[in-house]
């Protein structure tokens, strides 16, 4: 991403901004799924609450 702390202007950072993502490489697709290292939610058990 183009470096746009030094414009003010909010259209003009913009406008940068489209123009880099244009340019830049498309990103490779995922290897993993997404949310992999997420840590799993464990089920609880149906039935009686426990308080």
């Amino acid at each position: 991403m183009a470096n746009t702390k030094s414009t003010t202007d909010k259209a003009e950072r913009k406008k940068i901004k489209r123009t880099a993502r244009k340019k830049a490489a498309p990103k490779a697709k995922r290897t993993t799924p997404r949310g992999s290292l997420k840590k799993k939610v464990k089920k609880l058990v149906r039935g009686q609450s426990k308080r």
